[in-house]
Order: structure tokens, then sequence, then C-alpha cells
């Protein structure tokens, strides 16, 4: 009876846990890592990158994105969206051709990839005759003209990657048709570029290496003009009228040719060097719009002075008397213009640019064309991450001080809206306000709007004013001299470079309901910020914290402390630092937390911790952890060289000894040796799989005095019946300290001051570093935030049961009654595979089928990369999942929990993975794009086809018919044929 009693009971579990817990990889946030292609659709409005590692990216309006990757590791280097259809083609560098589309399921949209395609050559043939090195998608949709290394250029039906040999132009052919004079009829090279002629679809240009353009009618089968221009051919641009085509070439000037039906002499060549006479570098790409009223606009990358400016990543800009040289932050991998208008034919309103570290949009329509704020792309590595904090549920009002703060800051950006809209967003609008704020190695913390699909940039916060560094804040990088030749204008934010490392943001903590911020940095530096709505001119009073207190035989030899301006500093409107605490020695803050209710900051080194209170601006506590054999924490980061030579020679004496003593004692020692590894064995064996036994370690270990976690609680600590604050410390040695905090009542709290004493401490047998300390209540929760419980958001915790302390190690999780600290239970990691705990977080799993119903739990992220729900106050193992790379030793380090059950890490040093492990709380893109109507497809737009052509557009009708209304009946044999 009781086992089918229990057999019940697991069932039920089981199916709790199905309604609680479901592991997903939702959205990836922040800019692609390495793009190396760009691609745009007019007609859906969908932009697409590809970067190096075989990614696809599509992204429209705000909030709609998709995602592919090619099974293929290699990178992408083209693509191209298939006029008026929901498909695109990539071309990798391992010179494969593939179909994307995206296609309805459910009333949304996916992409998947649809059929793959490689040109293969005639037997014995060099892989140079098909290597690929132009694409041109067809304006009929049906058609791929690739240009390859060899000189020729092959066609292809699409999306079935179908070759049309008898439709391919050989070399043989266009070389045929050149006249003899063309420079003793040298080798043309490579095809360089393809273009059609937009007023008649059966026309193209070849462009080949060397210069010379070919105009060939396809239906023909012929070349009706060649343009025999001298200079290595960079690009061809087809001016909309049909009359004129452009090229641009390696030495920095680019010509206009009359398309006629003669061939143009090279006498007839109209050719400009836009940036003098001075050699320049090549220009890249060149492109030219009409307007309705006035002269056209001329876009051009590249073509700088090369001695001078060689190293500027510049698109120039030319409409009428104006002309600006567009300097980028980092090197322009491709771009495009936006036209305006409901067909996309009027004016050009935006031009978007891909950077190799960012998206800038700027705008064409407005007077100085300004940049466009992105909504999504946005670099979060402008200056490099180096911490984060998410804060869930933020309240309306301050929410809105943050945003109207962030509004102020871009004032230099369009008021026009973002360009790029396709495709509908269907998510449902998020249930909360979230913010992700992401510390800098400059000194800087951004405020990132992360409730929904798109990480969206409210506020930016600079704590270098507070410092003396060698930047001059007054620095205006953005404005070009005036008269200055090239034109430059800086755009773009990736600006990598701090001026001083010792600014970098290492621990952020902001209370939600107070508007306080505590932030913490590289040099032992603290400041405690309050939110303004107005510019403040203020002194910003620094206190010194001795954290060795007066301990003999230390030298710090690490770098040494900011200075704070005595002076008096203007603040900007946002959030204004009105405290400074400087520790002694100046090494990196490892913890920090604050308590906006007790107006206390605590703070953590490597050397100890402190308690500062900031409303009377006095120290309260101040404790060295320091071992005396804890060397290594007086050299800093920049002493850490010594440092793994040191701990190298360490581990080879450890080694040598252990050797040593190996051989003295083996003769002696081999039966009682037996003996212990059987004993061992068999207590291996009588613990349960997930509770193996921990290896001890040695009190000698470096940086065991480095503080991990600090938390307030308050909590019982004298007795069972009185509680009081109190404040908690966690070390990398395994030591818990306990200070009962004093504070005084609440009209006297601006004039008598905090205490604190000693009230327990803990040293856990195993020596681990502990990671994370919770305090439950008599009903086994986790105590409220501070503030919390007076906004009402919380319930009161209960104060009549007995409470309990959760200490979180890096091996085991083990919990402690209070006030005694008498051990009740744990629960161990394994220490078998080396699984330790790197992160830990408390969160709230909402039932996805009750409203009423949810459960607390533990987050855990282990070195191995796995996620696991610990159940609280049990202490239970309730699921586990896999989520980063165990290699991925700087994604495992940047993962931050939120209290609902997510997370986010770092898969690049530009982009974060946002996972889950709530079934309530997904934030994922749900997007639908609809297959554009056209009118563009009567008869005499399209080339001649063969007798496959009706089949085929048969077929693409079955298609088109599916994804429109999203039938189940598009069956794996269509999938396969196209």
């Amino acid at each position: 009876m009781k086992r089918f009693r229990r057999h019940g009971q697991e069932s039920q579990r089981d199916r709790l846990k199905q309604e609680l817990f479901q592991f997903n990889k939702t959205v990836e946030h922040g800019f692609p890592h390495q793009p190396s292609a760009l691609g745009y659709s007019p007609s859906l409005q969908l932009l697409a990158i590809g970067n190096r590692s075989g990614a696809i990216k599509l992204y429209g309006a705000p909030g709609v994105e998709f995602m592919g990757l090619h099974d293929e590791n290699a990178a992408v280097t083209q693509v191209h969206f298939l006029p008026h259809q929901v498909e695109l083609v990539t071309l990798l560098d391992d010179n494969s051709l593939h179909m994307w589309t995206l296609r309805a399921h459910k009333g949304l949209s996916e992409l998947l990839e649809i059929g793959r395609f490689m040109l293969t050559g005639p037997p014995g043939a060099p892989p140079s005759v098909t290597r690929v090195t132009a694409v041109l998608a067809h304006s009929s949709g049906e058609l791929l003209l690739l240009g390859t290394e060899g000189g020729h250029v092959f066609i292809v039906e699409v999306p079935g990657f179908r070759e049309l040999e008898e439709r391919n132009i050989s070399l043989d052919q266009v070389a045929s048709s050149v006249p003899d004079d063309y420079i003793g009829r040298r080798n043309l090279e490579h095809v360089e570029a393809l273009q059609e002629n937009p007023v008649n679809p059966n026309q193209v240009v070849i462009g080949y290496g060397r210069g010379l353009m070919v105009i060939w009618d396809l239906e023909k089968q012929c070349a009706i003009q060649h343009i025999p221009a001298t200079q290595q051919l960079e690009s061809v641009w087809w001016t909309e009228d049909g009359s004129y085509i452009l090229s641009s070439h390696s030495d920095g000037s680019y010509c206009r040719w009359m398309v006629g039906a003669e061939d143009v002499n090279e006498e007839e060549e109209k050719s400009d060097i836009p940036y003098g006479h001075f050699p320049c570098k090549a220009i890249s790409k060149i492109v030219q719009l009409p307007t309705e009223e006035g002269p056209p606009f001329l876009l051009f990358s590249g073509g700088m002075p090369r001695a001078s400016y060689g190293d500027r990543h510049c698109i120039t800009v030319i409409h009428s008397k104006t002309q600006v040289a567009l300097d980028f932050t980092s090197r322009i991998i491709d771009f495009f213009a936006i036209r305006a208008g409901p067909q996309h034919t009027g004016d050009p309103s935006a031009l978007v640019v891909l950077v190799e570290e960012e998206l800038v949009v700027i705008d064409l329509q407005t007077e100085g064309w300004p940049v466009i704020q992105t909504p999504y792309l946005v670099p979060l590595h402008s200056s490099a991450i180096t911490c984060s904090h998410h804060i869930s549920a933020i309240p309306l009002k301050l929410w809105e001080r943050v945003i109207a703060a962030g509004d102020l800051q871009n004032t230099h950006y369009s008021k026009k809206p973002w360009p790029i809209t396709g495709g509908k967003n269907l998510a449902a609008d998020p249930p909360q306000r979230d913010l992700l704020l992401t510390g800098h190695e400059d000194g800087t913390v951004c405020f990132w709007d992360a409730s929904g699909v798109c990480l969206y940039p409210m506020y930016k916060l600079s704590t270098a004013g507070v410092f003396h560094t060698d930047a001059d804040p007054n620095d205006n990088m953005n404005q070009g001299t005036e008269g200055e030749w090239p034109p430059f204008r800086k755009v773009g934010c990736f600006d990598p470079y701090s001026d001083d490392p010792r600014l970098g943001i290492q621990k952020i903590h902001l209370c939600k309901y107070s508007g306080y911020l505590t932030v913490a940095g590289t040099a032992g530096q603290i400041l405690v910020l309050e939110l303004n709505d107005e510019a403040a001119e203020q002194t910003v009073e620094a206190k010194v914290v001795d954290l060795l207190q007066g301990q003999e035989g230390f030298r710090w030899k690490g770098h040494t402390r900011l200075d704070v301006r005595e002076e008096p500093v203007l603040f900007p409107p946002g959030f204004q630092p009105f405290a400074v605490v400087q520790c002694q020695p100046p090494a990196v803050v490892t913890a920090l937390t604050l308590h906006s209710e007790w107006k206390l900051v605590a703070f953590g080194t490597s050397h100890g911790f402190g308690l500062y209170d900031y409303q009377q601006k006095n120290n309260v506590l101040i404790k060295c952890t320091l071992n005396p054999s804890d060397q290594l924490a007086m050299e800093g980061p920049l002493s850490r060289v010594k440092s793994i030579k040191k701990s190298l020679r360490q581990s080879f004496r450890r080694i040598r000894r252990s050797r040593v003593s190996l051989r003295k004692h083996h003769v002696n020692n081999a039966l009682q040796d037996a003996n212990a590894r059987l004993e061992a064995e068999l207590a291996e064996m009588e613990l349960a799989p997930v509770q193996r036994k921990i290896e001890a370690r040695s009190s000698d270990d470096s940086f065991t005095g480095l503080v991990r976690t600090l938390y307030f609680a308050d909590t019982f600590l004298s007795d069972s019946s009185h509680n009081s604050p109190s404040l908690w410390a966690g070390t990398n040695g395994g030591s818990v300290f306990a200070y009962m905090l004093r504070l005084p009542p609440v009209e006297h709290r601006a004039d008598e001051p905090v205490t604190a004493q000693p009230a327990k401490e803990i040293q856990l047998m195993h020596r681990a570093p502990v990671v994370g300390i919770v305090v439950l209540d008599g009903h086994g929760a986790p105590l409220p935030e501070p503030l919390e419980v007076a906004h009402d958001l919380a319930r009161s915790p209960d104060m009549q049961g007995s409470h309990h302390l959760l200490v979180i190690s890096e091996e085991q999780f083990k919990v402690f009654t209070l006030p005694k600290v008498s051990a009740k239970m744990k629960l161990k990691l394994t220490a078998m595979d080396g699984s330790r705990v790197r992160r830990v977080g408390v969160a709230w799993f909402g039932s996805s089928r009750s409203e009423d119903y949810g459960e607390s739990g533990l987050l855990v992220l282990t070195n191995q990369g796995d996620v696991h729900v610990v159940s609280l106050p049990g202490v239970k193992m309730q699921v586990q999942y896999p989520c980063i790379r165990r290699e991925d030793v700087s994604g495992i380090a940047s993962c931050v929990f939120t209290k609902h059950g997510q997370g986010f890490y770092l898969i690049s040093p530009s982009e974060f993975e946002r996972f889950s492990l709530s079934t309530r709380f997904v934030v994922e893109p749900r997007c639908l794009v609809e297959v554009p109507l056209h009118p563009g497809t009567s008869n005499q737009r399209r080339p001649l086809r063969d007798g496959a052509s009706s089949a085929h557009g048969a077929a693409r009708r079955v298609m088109e018919h599916a994804l429109l209304n999203d039938e189940s009946e598009y069956s794996e044999t269509e999938e396969r044929m196209y």
C-alpha cells in the first residue's frame, strides 16, 4: 500500500514539475558577433545579417526576429532575398549555397532551410571554375545568376537549385564578343559584379575583375555592349532609368558609362576621383538613387586618401552641394539605402550601414542627416561588459523617471521612426517591466529594457566624472572641423578603449522601490547614487576604509586608487553620486549589497568586508578576512602574471613532494593503502549518486579571505523570540560571519549611530567557497526584499515559526536552524565529475495551469554549464538541464538569473543568450511574415524560360498557398523539392 502511495506521490510531483519547469533558450539580445554579410528585402522590409560562425538572423519591426544556423561551420559571405518572395539565399565561404524560407506554422512564421546546392564543374576542371564570387537574384524571383572565379556565369533555377546549363554564360562566349583591340585580349579574371537592368530584366551587366563590363541579353544569349574600363573593378551600379552604369575601382575612382546600342570607347569614360589625385583606397561599393525633385543621392564606401586617412572606415554621401564622409567606428561590412513610398521607389529615406561592431542607420530626410536610434542590434559591448544585474517588476514611477533621464541623453538622435518595419509582432505585451543593468570597463552602467524580445537602451550612467582621469569630459569627437577635407563626421557608439581600467564596474545593486543605486569598481571604489530628475552640482564625499585593520607584513602590489574630485561636479539628471567609499588596499570589489530601508551598503574585497551608513555617511563595520598565507590577495589583477608563475611553482613542488613520499612509503604502506582505498570505495557506494564525497580543501589555498557573498536579513540571532537586523558574509575559504545590527528608532536615525556586533561564525568543514546565503522564514519562504512588504508587493515574513539559514557553497547546500546554527539537512553536489556551483539565485516559479499556484526555488548554474532547480525549503534537486558549454568559462561567469526563473549569459562579447526555466515566464519572438502581393509578375518582365517553367511555377504556387494558409499538408516531398 505504501509503495502505491509513494508511486502516486512521485507521479503527482512529476506532473507538478511539468507545470512549473521547462527549459528553453528563447532569444539572443545584442549585436551578432563577427558579422560578415548583409541583405535587405524592400518588399518584406526585412534585414538579414550573416556571421562568420554560420548564423543567419532576420530583423523587421521591433519584436520581429528570426534566427537560423547552417550545419556547416563556415562564414556567411553573401545574403540575397528573392525579390517579392519569402525566400532568401545564403552563400558560405565553403562555396555552398543555401535556400531559406519563412514558413507559417500555427499562425507564426519560422525560418527554415529548405535546400542546399554546390556548383559542379566538368571533370578535371580546377575549383576556380565553380568558385562563386558574385550572386544576382533576378527580379523574376525564379533565377539566380552565379558569377565565378573562373569568369563563368551559371544560371540556376530557384528555389529548386536546378542548373540551366543551356543558359550558362561561359568565359569563351564573352571573350569572343570582346574586340581584339581590348588591351591584347588579356585575361578577364573573375566575375566581380552582376547587376540587372532596372527597366529591362532581360539585360544584365557582368563586371570582370580587370575592369571589363559586358551587357548580356539573357533572352538572345549574346553580348550587346561592352564597356572597356582599364582599372581594377570593385562594384557596379545600374541607374534606375537604365541609361547609365556606374563602376567603382581600386584606385579610388568611379566612372559613369552611357548605356547604348554601340560600344563605349575608353575616351568616353567619365572618371572622377572624389578625394583628389593622391593615391586613394578602393571604392568598394557605389550606389546612386534618384530623388523626385533635385539631384540624385550618391553613396560610396572607401575612396579615402591612402597615406593620410587609409585607416578610416568611411561612407561618403553626396547630395546637391552637400558632401559628408561618415566616419565609422569599425570596418564596413556592407550598406544599403531604404526608399520611401508604398512601393519603395520614392526618395532615399535612410542609409543602413553594417560595420563590424554595430549597425548604424542614418536619416537622409532630415537636415544634417542624424542617426536613428536602433531598437535592437545595439552594441552591448560599446565598452566591454564587466558585470550584469537584473531587476524584475520595476514600479512605473521609477521606470518613467529612468526613461525621462535617458531621453535627455538622446536629443542628438533623429525623431523619425525606425525605418525597418517588416512582419507583425504577435507577442503579448510583457506582463511586467524588467531592467537589465550592465557594468562596463569605462566606468559606465547601461540600463536596458529587458521586458520583451528587444533589449532596448533606456539610460546610460557614467561614473568617470567623479574621479580625476586623463580623459577630458569636454572632448567632442562627433563633430568635424569646419572646412576640413575630407568632410569627416564621426558616427556610431562603439568605443572599446577605456581611459583608465580602474574605472571598470564590477558589482551593481539597485533598489527599485527607493531609487538608490550602488556600484563598485576595479579599484575598490563604491559609489552610492540617488535618482534625481534635475541636474545638480555637488561635491561627492569620499570615505576611506582600511580593510587590513593595521595588519603588518602586507604590501599592496597592485594598482593605485582613483582620486575623487574635491571640487563640485555638475551631474546631469538621472542617477547622481552623493557618497564614495574607497577600500584600502584598492582591490576589486567582489561582493556588494544594499538595504535601502536601513540605509546601509555592505561591500567586500579579497581582504575583508565593510558596512557603510549612507544616511550618516559613516563606516559602521570593518572586518579583515585576510589569511596570513594570502599573499596573492596583495598583488591585484595587474600582478596576475606573477601569481600564475607562483601557483605553477607551488603545483610542481606539491607533485614532487607527493612522488617522493610515495616512493619512500610504498613498500611499508602498500597494505594500509589497499585497505584505505577499499574503505573509501565502500563509503562512496553508500552515498546517493548525486551526493558523492566532497574533498576537503586546505586552509592554505589562495584567496581564502576573499568575500564572495553578502546578505542582509531580519532574523533570529541571539534567541528565538527576538529578531533583529543582521549582516551575513561568506568567504572563499568556507567561512560565514554573522553580525547583529542595532538600528536607532526612525526619529533618531539621522543622529544616533548604527552599531554592529559579532554574533555567529560558521566554518564549513570542506572549506569550499560560500557563493550564496539565504534566510528562510517560518513557512520556509525566502525573506522578502527591502521595502517590498512596505509597498504591498510581498507578504510579511512569518516570524512565529523558526527561521533557517541556507548556506550555498560551491559543493553543497546546507540548512542550519536559527538561532542555534545547528545543521539540519544538506544536499551535496557531486564532486566526482568536477561540478561546482558558479551562480545561484532565488526565483519564483508560477504554474502554467493555475494562476494562484507557484513555488520558490533555488536556481543554480555549475561549472559544467548545467542549470539546476533546487526546492525550498527541502533542498531537493528538482530538474537539471544542460545550458552552457562547459568550455565557455566566460559565458558561465557572465550568467545572471532573474526572480522569475529566467537567465542571461554572454555567448560573445556583444550578445546575451536569454533562457527560461519557467513555464509561465517566457520571453520569445512570436511573429508572422506574409508573402508580399506584387503586380510585377507579368510575362513581359520575365526572361524567356524553358519548358520546366510551368511546372516550377505550379510548384511555387503550391508552396505560396501553403505559406499563406499555414497548411500542414506542406509535405516532406515538397520540402525536399525546394
